[in-house]
């Protein structure tokens, strides 16, 4: 392979360049489908790992561990977005996916509350914690792997497949869902229908290892490695605070809507309309595909409109919208999967920049860190908790706040997005 190879070539892509977007994606693909298979799964998992009497009290404690998930996240950003600046985005990512696939085992494999008692809700926090370290260090060091390995005018578009792969993985698990929802009985469900999703994913991270394995590491950081000294973790917070502040505020709305919209909604529907959840899944599973192949044509769009204008479009439309969308949500088929589409139409705006533009805030040597950190300090603290708070809203018969706490978080961010720098030509190593 020749140095030309590995060039930036404006707009051009070349075969070594495709080869590692496609492993990095389809390896982030399984990775995803693991994480998003608690939420789906949320209301069964209630069920089986803590005590029965209130169904709602039990669902609101999956969820607490669900978000408990969400304080992992910092930890793991902050030690595998470091070890991946030291010793590359390769053994950072194949580092993350190993350690999302065991956990997904365990929690496969772990008895129910009735069968050993407080024990089985303890692994399963132990196992989410785990989860939510891996995921904790996987968007940083995905992101600067699929950015680094981009032609310069493709940034965006290389960078969106890390959230196509997120949607993929989201999609995979929701088809899982929509299966075992449709396929098993109440029964049948609960005692092993749901455990099988959870081995399957397992089985695919461990897939998405191997792939992970046979890529190459990028020229960003191959170039900078002889040079890297001190801790990436300090060198971040001491010479690029503000770049660190504004990723921080750009994840917020995205990471709020994203878990609302994507992941939680199908539960969230079924709770407060009593639409049946395979109804709902059925709807987050086709809104997925449409959101999945549109999202590199909105990186090209930000590649050639710039970063500012797709982020504003999408935090805009949210706080317009929120309110008759949310209000729209009813005990049918249709309304929601329009609420739910509409929603991811706006959400491709944060999702095609967000890799790009946090990796365009950064130098190589403290990029995957940078990235990592602040990001999961904002998913923790906004997305995490989102479906928490969005059943709390809804239990204490306050459903018409919701429109408020997302209208709310798109606005600071569509400040942040208002005032930050285009990024869209910056030079980039």
């Amino acid at each position: 392979m020749t140095r030309a190879d590995t060039v930036d070539t404006g707009t051009r892509l070349s075969p070594r360049q495709r080869k590692a977007i496609v492993a990095g994606t389809i390896g982030n693909t399984v990775e995803w489908v693991d994480w998003a298979l608690y939420s789906i799964f949320a209301k069964i998992i209630a069920a089986e790992f803590f005590p029965g009497g209130d169904e709602t009290v039990a669902l609101l404690s999956t969820l607490a561990v669900f978000a408990v998930g969400f304080v992992m996240r910092p930890i793991g950003a902050a030690v595998l977005g470091a070890y991946a600046d030291r010793h590359g985005r390769k053994k950072g990512l194949t580092l993350t996916v190993g350690l999302m696939a065991g956990a997904s085992f365990v929690i496969a494999l772990t008895p129910n509350y009735g069968a050993i008692g407080v024990l089985a809700p303890v692994i399963l926090l132990v196992a989410r914690l785990l989860q939510g370290f891996s995921a904790g260090g996987e968007f940083g060091s995905s992101s600067a792997f699929l950015v680094e390995s981009a032609a310069k005018g493709r940034r965006a578009f290389a960078g969106s497949w890390q959230q196509v792969s997120v949607g993929g993985g989201v999609l995979i698990a929701s088809l899982l869902g929509t299966i075992a929802t449709s396929a098993l009985d109440e029964a049948a469900l609960h005692s092993w229908g749901w455990r099988v999703a959870f081995v399957l994913g397992g089985l695919l991270g461990l897939i998405g290892l191997w792939l992970r394995i046979s890529v190459e590491e990028t020229d960003s950081f191959t170039k900078t490695a002889a040079s890297r000294k001190g801790n990436p973790l300090k060198a971040m917070v001491k010479e690029h605070p503000g770049a660190a502040l504004r990723v921080a505020g750009i994840t917020i709305a995205g990471t709020l809507t994203y878990y609302i919209w994507v992941n939680y909604l199908p539960t969230y529907a079924n709770i407060t309309t009593g639409i049946p959840l395979s109804q709902a899944l059925l709807s987050q599973t086709l809104c997925l595909v449409v959101f999945v192949v549109l999202l590199p044509f909105a990186g090209l769009v930000s590649d050639k409109l710039g970063r500012k204008l797709t982020l504003g479009v999408f935090a805009g439309g949210f706080v317009a919208l929120s309110w008759p969308m949310l209000h729209l949500l009813d005990n049918n088929f249709l309304s929601v999967f329009l609420v739910q589409l509409t929603g991811m139409l706006f959400l491709l705006g944060y999702s095609a920049n967000c890799a790009v533009i946090m990796a365009e805030q950064f130098p190589p040597e403290v990029r995957a860190t940078g990235i990592a950190l602040p990001y999961a300090l904002a998913v923790a603290l906004f997305g995490g908790t989102a479906p928490y708070v969005t059943t709390w809203l809804n239990d204490i018969g306050q459903r018409d706040l919701l429109w408020l706490y997302v209208s709310g978080s798109a606005l600071i961010s569509l400040v942040v997005y208002l005032t930050m720098p285009e990024t869209k030509d910056k030079e980039f190593d």
